[in-house]
Order: C-alpha cells, then structure tokens, then sequence
C-alpha cells in the first residue's frame, strides 16, 4: 500500500530530526544504510567533505562536525512524501564554533528510503550566509 509506505516514510524522516536534535548520534545514523550516500553543500570555512557515502564515514563527519558548529536550531515544518521519497521543508539556526557567528537560514531535506532505511539524503540551504559564518571579520 503506496500511502502507507509514505506515512511509514514520513515517521521515519521525524525520527531522524528526534534522534539529532536529542543528540543521539548513534540511533540517527542508524536509520540509514551501510551504503548510504550523503550530498550535502559544501560550507566555505568549514572542511569537512559533505559528499561521501557510507555509514561509517557519516558517524565519522556527524563527530568532526560537533568541532566546527552547533545547531541552535533544527526545525522541519512540513513532510512531503512521495513514492520512496521524503521531501523536508524547514528552518536551522547555527553557530560557528571558530567565530561564534550565527546564521539562519531554510532548508530543503530529500530523504530516499529503501527497505526501512534512508538509503540517499541530498541538502540544499544558503551555504553562502553559512560561509560567511564561518568567516573571521577581517581586523582592520
């Protein structure tokens, strides 16, 4: 049943913003599959290698990631969910943690699953005012 699926989806998609806003990093990799594949932007300032797949090597940029920023915010505001696909709309405040500037900006979340597990995740936000986050003012 095609609808159920996508409400199955759907909780699984909540689970995932659950799990990492609790910080509990290990049950949120954990919805994902052993060969995931993880397509996010990448952030100027910020070296960490956002294409990558792998579970292991999620659980391994999720710890690095802990070093740069924190998410003051993490908030998804609507679940589309079509076919294997759930589509997240939202909004994330977060911190440098190098020059403790923040910015906010919206999100756009693509969950692919498979088989009970997220089996693709693909990010868009605005990795400009991100980097610019992450960018020390020039002293004078």
């Amino acid at each position: 049943n095609k609808k159920m699926n996508e409400q199955e989806n759907i909780k699984l998609a909540e689970r995932a913003y659950e799990t990492f806003t609790t910080g509990d990093a290990e049950s949120f990799v954990n919805l994902f599959s052993e060969d995931v594949t993880w397509n996010a932007p990448e952030i100027e300032n910020l070296p960490l290698q956002m294409k990558f797949s792998g579970r292991d090597k999620l659980t391994a940029v999720l710890s690095e990631h802990g070093n740069y920023e924190e998410y003051l915010k993490m908030e998804p505001t609507e679940f589309i969910a079509q076919g294997d696909k759930v589509v997240v709309l939202g909004n994330l405040v977060a911190r440098s943690k190098q020059t403790n500037n923040q910015y906010e900006t919206d999100f756009v979340h693509v969950f692919t699953v498979k088989d009970g597990k997220f089996v693709a995740f693909l990010e868009f936000l605005d990795n400009a005012a991100a980097g610019r986050a992450h960018t020390a003012a020039k002293s004078a």
